[in-house]
């Protein structure tokens, strides 16, 4: 596992989240203590006061209790001052009646935004993509989506992932195509001649000796 430490790298799959501190709406705070011992959901959104990040923001914020029972923290960030984000939460908690309750950065000097590879020139030199860094209580970033600036993303999609590389973890298997909670999961595979077959007739769906599923229950 490698440390990213360099500006304007991407943070891959496998690497160690950066590190940072900064001003968020609810005080300032560094990443490496928010995320200690729980998940986090890192987004980045391309402005304040725009159509499309408000519907995904207030999406994300009604789903707080689904991410809280999950050990998970959401955090967002764009491109804009802490006093834009503070009239923008009233603003929307106004409109809406949703208080965007999760930190959200300020991050003017695109000091984070760098960090995390969030500024595309194809699509824009000011704003920040339509980011999503799925990271564990390790600090490992363990999923990187991303969405251009006119499509809102799917956030019952990053439920899905979320939970998705949660069971992985504590079961030690795989999730096939469309894996949705309750179906069932895939086996590890042979690595061996002699781990060959060693689940027949053990009551596994079985497409192949390399194509195995279970229940979890």
């Amino acid at each position: 596992m490698s440390d990213q430490t360099t500006t304007n790298s991407l943070p891959r799959i496998g690497d160690k989240a950066p590190d940072f501190t900064a001003v968020t709406t609810t005080g300032q705070l560094t990443f490496s203590e928010f995320n200690k011992d729980s998940w986090v959901i890192f987004f980045a959104h391309p402005a304040d006061f725009t159509p499309v990040c408000t519907t995904e923001l207030v999406e994300f914020a009604k789903n707080t209790a689904f991410f809280t029972a999950r050990n998970t923290k959401l955090i967002g960030v764009s491109i804009d001052s802490i006093h834009a984000h503070l009239a923008w939460v009233q603003n929307v908690k106004q409109h809406t009646g949703v208080l965007l309750d999760f930190p959200i950065i300020a991050d003017l000097d695109t000091a984070v935004a760098q960090k995390y590879g969030l500024l595309h020139p194809g699509e824009s030199t000011t704003a920040a993509v339509r980011a999503v860094f799925v990271i564990d209580p390790k600090g490992t970033v363990r999923a990187i989506v991303y969405y251009p600036l006119n499509v809102g993303r799917n956030v019952e999609e990053i439920k899905r992932l979320l939970t998705a590389l949660q069971t992985s973890d504590k079961h030690s298997v795989a999730l096939p195509v469309n894996w949705e909670p309750g179906e069932k999961v895939v086996v590890p595979p042979p690595k061996t001649l002699a781990e060959v077959g060693q689940h027949d007739g053990k009551g596994y769906e079985q497409t192949d000796f390399y194509l195995l599923k279970k229940d979890l229950n």
